[in-house]
């Protein structure tokens, strides 16, 4: 007890649900009173439904953020641990300053991104004048720098807007209704874009897809997170490869799976891939025309669908990316979209 009085989080000891004791901590973030609260459940003073779910029966493991109750202004990230006969130990960290800085992470990454958007817009637009006008002794001159210039700007403009739907993903709440979305047919669209994309690389990509199954969620979102993935695989996959995409369901609800005979990647690059702009291999990436944002706006979608993904990947050897989804998600139309 009194190793844990000198923590700076509050810590309470519970007997199944019921308080047993508390440090001085715990007084000032959760409301607690002395002996007031002695021998009180413990969802009778935190109430917060996110926290009752996580004491009765939510995955322990993962810490739940709720206000304080006993102040509205302050955030904090509760875990409860087991230890001994039917004892647990709450423990509860005031958050607010790392959620504030995190805040002020967003806002300055989404003003950034617009502040660039329109200069940006100018620039390629009068790189894309010179490069036209071919009667001009001088931009014909200087034709391959122009053509450089443009590059550079596309990619920067990609970047942008990537970043920008990052911002959205992480500020915008998730909507309450979550409509129908026909991914067979989104997925049909996909493949006609990778094979565009792919053009005189000539990959081989097919796909097979439940016309079935479809998805509750945001359309725009999964959109993104497919594109983004088939994208890469035609990216990191040389020429002649082969491209398979596979949507199915079963009891566990449904899965997009893409496989590729690409470059493959090292075990240890697996973990950090959903970071901004982690690259495994910097140059190829930048040659490939990528942004580095590709995997992160998956990891946002996946987390704003209840889905996780899964990386299976050898270098030399390809890489396989399976997105799961829960049951919960899966909605099966009355008529399946033909095609």
């Amino acid at each position: 007890q009194q190793g844990t009085a000198a923590l700076p989080d509050a810590a309470v000891v519970l007997e199944g649900e019921r308080i047993d004791w508390w440090n001085d901590a715990a007084e000032a973030l959760l409301g607690l009173s002395y002996p007031r609260d002695v021998g009180q459940h413990i969802a009778n003073l935190v109430r917060h439904p996110g926290f009752v779910a996580h004491l009765r029966g939510g995955r322990l493991d993962n810490p739940i953020q709720m206000p304080s109750p006993g102040n509205p202004h302050i955030t904090l990230s509760l875990k409860i641990i087991d230890y001994g006969k039917n004892q647990r130990l709450l423990v509860a960290r005031d958050i607010s300053r790392l959620q504030q800085l995190e805040r002020m992470r967003r806002d300055f990454v989404a003003n950034v991104s617009h502040e660039l958007r329109t200069p940006l817009t100018v620039v390629a637009g009068y790189l894309e004048t010179l490069l036209d006008d071919q009667d001009d002794e001088a931009a014909r001159r200087w034709q391959r720098t122009l053509q450089a210039m443009r590059e550079q700007s596309d990619r920067m403009q990609g970047i942008v807007e990537d970043l920008l739907t990052l911002s959205r993903l992480e500020t915008t709440p998730q909507p309450d209704q979550q409509a129908p979305v026909a991914v067979p047919g989104l997925l049909a669209q996909l493949l006609e874009d990778a094979r565009h994309l792919s053009g005189a690389q000539a990959h081989q990509i097919t796909l097979e897809a439940d016309p079935a199954l479809w998805l509750l969620g945001s359309e725009q979102e999964l959109r993104s997170l497919f594109s983004n993935l088939a994208f890469n695989a035609v990216r990191y996959t040389p020429a002649g490869g082969s491209i398979r995409m596979r949507w199915h369901g079963d009891a566990g609800g449904a899965h997009f799976e893409i496989a590729d005979t690409g470059i493959g990647i090292a075990a240890q690059h697996i973990p950090r891939l959903t970071e901004r702009f982690y690259r495994v291999d910097i140059g190829r990436s930048r040659g490939s025309g990528g942004t580095g944002l590709g995997l992160a706006i998956v990891k946002h979608v996946l987390l704003r669908h209840d889905g996780r993904l899964q990386v299976d990947s050898q270098p030399g050897k390809g890489s396989t990316f399976t997105c799961d989804f829960p049951a919960a998600r899966v909605h099966r139309p009355a008529r399946p979209a033909v095609g």
